[in-house]
């Protein structure tokens, strides 16, 4: 029995490098094949990173290798953040879920549609509301008709948006970015702390550098690539600066995997930064889509939380299985139709090879 167990080991030994080496070549043909400048991938549990990869270029049709140190914009995959730190505020008593907008912010109230008066934060965070359906592909408000720094124009973007009538649907889940706007600004409020400043703190807690933006602001940062893969050029999205606590976080793959592990971690009631109940709220504490994860059952009856960032120029996913103790994180640089279809057959691969027996 001894000897069988040192063979085991050594089999463990050998052919875990072997696997992940032929893994990260199958993911690389899938680079190749679908057109993606830079790919990385992230398998883990709540106790080990099983695998971490990234390969590609960080602008197509150059030679400047990808790095474990670059940064993506991960788009709606921010919502999670911005949740994760409402949760935090209201472990500490600076507000609750049904704390109401206007309550925080009543100064908006006079001018303000009056369908939005009841809102609360956890209305705002779960997409339970009429505001209707922005993304930074609107055509609208335009950025001249707001004036000062980035903080004041958000402020008259919330302002602007809070005016205008509610959608007619009778549908309970409303998927709209401003929800997470308002939320930003009632965070804000209570915290006496800036956005970014709360996201920092958060990445101080957690061993974590966030940034926002566009990663190529920094020129051995990578490039994301529009639906044509045409890389974007180091600028200033004023929309997306509207849309802060939406989707405009930045982060490296392997800091995001502290992140998410930390999501496993508390879903197994393995750390205290919140109780395992508000882990388990943040994620399936509503049909559908809870406090920034959405919420479904796979092909095998598995339930997991999920959510996929496409801020126009990069495409990330992340999928946590709570009871399979896995996570599965895609970055790429690029949004494009093949994009998807490359990711998508990536995590395929990675389940099949990965999933917990």
């Amino acid at each position: 029995m001894k000897q069988l167990t040192i063979i085991s080991i050594l089999c463990i030994l050998f052919f875990a490098p072997v696997q992940a080496q032929k893994l990260q070549a199958f993911a690389d043909s899938i680079r190749l094949a679908y057109h993606i400048p830079e790919l990385g991938y992230a398998v883990l549990s709540s106790d080990s990173v099983y695998d971490l990869q990234v390969m590609g270029v960080h602008k197509i049709k150059t030679h400047e290798a990808a790095s474990l140190k670059d940064k993506f914009r991960i788009g709606s995959n921010t919502k999670a953040i911005t949740g994760f730190i409402a949760a935090q505020l209201v472990e500490q008593g600076k507000l609750s879920w049904n704390t109401k907008f206007f309550d925080i912010c009543p100064e908006l109230r006079l001018n303000s549609d009056t369908a939005y008066y009841n809102l609360t934060l956890l209305n705002l965070l779960s997409f339970r509301t009429k505001l209707f359906p922005y993304t930074y592909t609107y055509d609208k408000p335009t950025q001249d008709q707001f004036t000062g720094n980035e903080d004041e124009q958000r402020y008259q973007f919330i302002q602007w948006f809070l005016q205008h009538p509610p959608v007619q649907t009778d549908d309970t889940i409303n998927f709209s970015n401003l929800g997470y706007v308002a939320a930003g600004l009632m965070l804000e409020k209570v915290s006496g702390k800036s956005y970014k400043q709360l996201v920092r703190d958060l990445g101080s807690q957690l061993g974590v550098e966030f940034g926002f933006g566009q990663p190529n602001a920094d020129p051995d940062q990578p490039w994301g690539h529009d639906d044509k893969l045409k890389p974007e050029p180091p600028q200033d999205n004023y929309k997306l600066n509207w849309l802060l606590a939406a989707g405009n976080v930045t982060v490296s793959l392997p800091d995001y995997t502290k992140f998410v592990q930390l999501q496993l971690k508390g879903l197994q009631g393995k750390t205290n930064i919140l109780t395992q109940k508000e882990f388990e709220f943040l994620h399936y504490g509503l049909d559908k889509f809870a406090v920034g994860w959405f919420n479904d059952t796979d092909e095998h009856g598995l339930v997991y939380s999920h959510n996929t960032g496409n801020p126009g120029t990069f495409l990330t996913s992340v999928y946590v299985y709570k009871d399979e103790n896995r996570a599965y994180i895609l970055f790429a640089n690029a949004q494009t139709d093949e994009t998807e279809e490359g990711l998508n057959m990536l995590y395929d691969e990675l389940k099949r090879r990965y999933q917990a027996p």
